[in-house]
């Protein structure tokens, strides 16, 4: 659902306010209010970030994962610009602190994240799938995981020469994570995610 009837610069995105907690992504311009999302969702969420705390806890990367924290600026709309909220982003501690005084957005200077996580759910399945799948490609994202409790699985695109190689994964299949080499987690766990 689209709420402006004219289209807002990045800056302006940056500075809107409409006297409500409601958070927005830019797309080509226009705002989209983000729904809260089910208890099931965001169990998912607290999930995968407590396991990729664990495992950076016990691992020598210098990485935070952050749970819509974040945003990621896209060039998608060439005049109008776009800025995704990836469910959880992972990305350096270093370019988390530089952002400390300003907004948390990552610029389309600057280095991308090194995984985004979208959990999806049937109000923004297409944009999962396909329009945030190109954007994060274009961004030169190197991993991006879909988690789709609708259709029981988990999709790992992992980028080569500007496009995402997909690996689906379902049940008790272990996946395959290159940020996370040493994460041993099935689709079955991540998806039986509890409250």
């Amino acid at each position: 659902m689209t709420l402006t009837t004219q289209k807002l610069s990045f800056e302006e995105y940056l500075t809107y306010d409409d006297g409500t907690d409601t958070r927005y992504e830019l797309v080509n311009g226009e705002l989209i209010p983000m729904s809260l999302g089910t208890g099931k969702h965001g169990a998912i969420i607290r999930f995968l970030l407590l396991q990729f705390d664990r495992t950076l806890a016990t691992s020598e990367q210098p990485l935070i994962a952050l749970p819509g924290l974040v945003g990621v600026r896209s060039p998608r709309g060439g005049r109008w610009d776009t800025c995704r909220i990836p469910d959880i982003t992972v990305l350096s501690q270093e370019q988390w602190e530089e952002m400390a005084e300003r907004e948390a957005v990552i610029n389309l200077n600057e280095a991308p994240p090194l995984l985004v996580v979208e959990v999806v759910s049937p109000s923004t399945k297409m944009d999962d799938y396909r329009s945030k799948q190109s954007e994060y490609s274009v961004l030169n994202i190197p991993e991006y995981w879909m988690v789709d409790p609708i259709e029981q699985k988990v999709i790992i695109g992992q980028l080569d020469h500007g496009l995402y190689t997909l690996t689906e994964y379902q049940g008790e299949q272990l996946i395959s994570s290159p940020t996370f080499p040493q994460l041993q987690l099935t689709t079955r766990q991540i998806l039986a995610a509890k409250l």
